[in-house]
């Protein structure tokens, strides 16, 4: 296939079409029909091209169809135009190598290896003490609500059920109180938290009608106070109990935080962990354009990348309305995202019909969908969430199709690999197909448990 600028082919008129390809953002590809060059990402089509009217991307595909290898460039590319990468909770890893080779900050989460204070303001705290004035004190009210939004988050998904609404009355009171007497440059923490609700300060207790009744008070605050000594001697306390070992720094070119020291067998603490750095990551972007906005340092534009959505999905019932008020307490302009799972599935798997209409809010809201290869009935299934003829339908199922028998000896890869299909609204799909670099390849690879050895062979004379 040639091709050429309607300059230089303009002598083939009529002959010569154009494709029709976006052209605004990252390149991302070739058009698998048509050869063309395909750019974009959820920002440049929000603020350049104005595709979207809203700076997100919701992605799915089964594994090992290269995903996060579409992200990675996604991610390179944006870098190179200002924008802040912010990978909240890297599971393999799959974006450290990137973050680290852009230049940027890779934040180690695990036991033994780094923390997060979940009562700690971070970057929100420090910046509405640099703001000062009503715009401070609004900043500081927004870190209460993620503070509060964290701490019940943790505690719904060691209960694995949400909290009681007068629960979160109490512990509301409780972080008030905490923060009013804390030391300043001393954030309280989770232990700090437990002696509050001991002591049952007046504040608190108005919340609780114990009215002046110590046993009353005892039994409100009861159920809370085991749930939080259950954080803290259970399987997330060494995470969560001390100071943030690494703070995230907003000047950095991109941030990971890489939590794939977690253990694939520990739910709890993966799907607590990834909560935590999605909160704190949020926050640092909302710090950041309140510094902005005071005139208090320069406007930068943020794109956070949350993986793996399906863990957290499935931690505990309830937990997707924590998620979606993480996810939605931003809404500036300046903040772009990618949620990215499996399949449509992982929604339908939660345990009520709520929690499953708000996993689904996130497909229907994104700006942009990008589909890999998946089965025929998801595909149909998700059809009918955004919308696909069924010509797409059945390019997409396509690439969930495994590689042929015929060849064992060569190293074939499965036929979607490298192949998505972009959705925006109800236009016809784009598909495309991703080569990737040597670079790219150096930086991202998936399998490197399997790089480099040398797999068991067949002794002599048995059977291959």
């Amino acid at each position: 296939m040639w091709r050429a600028t309607t300059v230089q082919a303009c002598g083939l008129w009529p002959f010569a079409a154009g494709s029709g390809a976006p052209m605004t953002g990252v390149p991302l590809g070739q058009h698998l029909h048509t050869g063309a060059t395909v750019c974009g990402d959820p920002i440049s089509w929000f603020t350049r091209a104005r595709y979207i009217s809203n700076p997100s991307l919701f992605m799915l595909g089964m594994p090992g169809l290269g995903k996060s290898t579409l992200v990675n460039r996604m991610l390179i590319g944006m870098t190179a135009t200002g924008v802040v990468p912010l990978v909240l909770g890297d599971l393999k890893p799959d974006y450290a190598d990137t973050v680290r080779a852009l230049g940027g900050q890779v934040i180690s989460i695990g036991r033994g290896v780094g923390g997060i204070n979940v009562l700690d303001p971070g970057a929100m705290g420090e910046a509405a003490e640099r703001i000062g004035g009503e715009a401070g004190r609004v900043l500081l009210a927004e870190a209460h609500g993620r503070v509060l939004n964290m701490v019940a988050a943790l505690i719904t998904i060691m209960r694995g059920r949400p909290m009681d609404d007068h629960e979160q009355s109490v512990l509301s009171a409780c972080l008030h109180h905490l923060r009013e007497r804390s030391t300043p440059g001393r954030p309280p923490l989770l232990p700090d938290l437990l002696r509050v609700l001991d002591e049952g300060p007046d504040r608190v207790r108005a919340v609780t009608l114990d009215r002046g009744d110590r046993q009353r008070y005892q039994k409100a605050v009861d159920p809370l106070h085991r749930s939080l000594i259950g954080v803290l001697d259970g399987p997330l306390g060494d995470t969560f109990a001390s100071e943030t070992s690494t703070r995230i720094n907003p000047n950095a070119p991109a941030v990971c935080v890489d939590i794939s020291r977690i253990g694939e067998a520990d739910t709890q603490l993966t799907a607590a962990a990834m909560l935590a750095a999605w909160s704190d990551g949020l926050g640092t972007v909302a710090a950041a354009h309140a510094l902005a906005d005071a005139g208090l340092a320069p406007q930068r534009w943020f794109f956070t990348v949350l993986d793996e959505l399906w863990r957290p999905l499935r931690a505990a019932s309830g937990i997707v309305e924590r998620i979606d008020a993480l996810t939605r307490l931003n809404r500036s302009l300046g903040l772009g995202d990618a949620k990215i799972t499996h399949t449509l599935k992982d929604a339908e798997a939660l345990g009520n019909e709520a929690d499953r209409a708000k996993a689904r809010g996130f497909v229907e809201r994104a700006g942009m969908v990008v589909c890999a290869g998946l089965p025929r009935t998801e595909m149909e299934e998700l059809g009918k969430v955004i919308g696909m003829s069924q010509r797409e339908i059945d390019l997409v199922s396509s690439w969930s199709s495994p590689p042929g028998w015929a060849n064992p000896e060569a190293s074939s890869e499965p036929p979607g690999r490298g192949r998505f299909l972009i959705k925006v609204g109800g236009r016809p799909g784009i598909p495309i197909k991703v080569a990737i670099t040597e670079t790219e390849r150096n930086l991202h690879n998936t399998n490197t448990r399997w790089a480099g050895k040398d797999l068991p062979q067949p002794r002599s004379g048995e059977h291959r």
